[in-house]
């Protein structure tokens, strides 16, 4: 049996592709499907990167939410591909009406060009060259920042936090701090101690 068109359905998913087109713009397709008519099943598309044209046929996803009612409602960051071969990260949402059955879906497809561009210039930017130099730049101002980040840069490596360390991890991380010399600036030690949930004297033993 044929399923019926939900018009108030499709008109505010409408809607929402719209308002989603115009944030994300110019970066993400939005497409809302009519799975009620999968020959003619775009309803509405926002920022046509892919070409397609409202009228069109539904995509293999579409036919197999037709088919299936099981099939998954929400299917996040697959990888897609656009006609003219650009990478694109894709969301489907799909939409039951009463029945349980598939009538409608809402799908993004976001244009990973430009933020693979932006990802290797980032990477290209940031790159340092391995150095037996160690110098810091804060001309002897607070030095808590650079502990922290220190600290918490050590913890994340080993899944955890400044306050988890097993006590072997943290007496590596307190020698990692002394040879770097962070524990010989001001309250070196107590910020160190402070941030990790330990005592100073803590800290003074495992710098031994």
């Amino acid at each position: 049996m044929k399923k019926k068109p939900n018009a108030q359905l499709l008109e505010m998913l409408g809607q929402m592709a719209e308002g989603l087109g115009e944030t994300f713009a110019p970066f993400c397709e939005v497409v809302v499907h009519d799975l009620s008519n999968p020959k003619n099943a775009i309803y509405a598309i926002e920022n046509s990167l892919s070409g397609r044209q409202v009228g069109q046929s539904a995509t293999e996803l579409g036919l197999a939410r037709i088919r299936d009612p099981q099939f998954p409602a929400v299917i996040a960051n697959y990888a897609n591909t656009f006609p003219d071969g650009r990478k694109v990260k894709s969301t489907s949402i799909g939409i039951k009406d009463e029945s349980g059955e598939y009538v409608a879906a809402l799908c993004l497809n976001v244009d990973l060009t430009l933020f693979q561009s932006f990802q290797g210039a980032i990477s290209q930017f940031t790159r340092t060259e391995d150095s037996q130099v160690h110098e810091h730049l804060d001309a002897g101002g607070n030095p808590s920042g650079r502990i922290h980040a220190r600290i918490d840069e050590f913890a994340a490596s080993r899944a955890t936090t400044s306050r988890s360390l097993k006590p072997a991890d943290r007496k590596q991380l307190v020698l990692e701090l002394k040879k770097a010399g962070l524990l010989e600036v001001r309250r070196g030690a107590e910020i160190a101690a402070a941030h990790m949930g330990v005592s100073r004297a803590t800290v003074y033993s495992d710098a031994k």
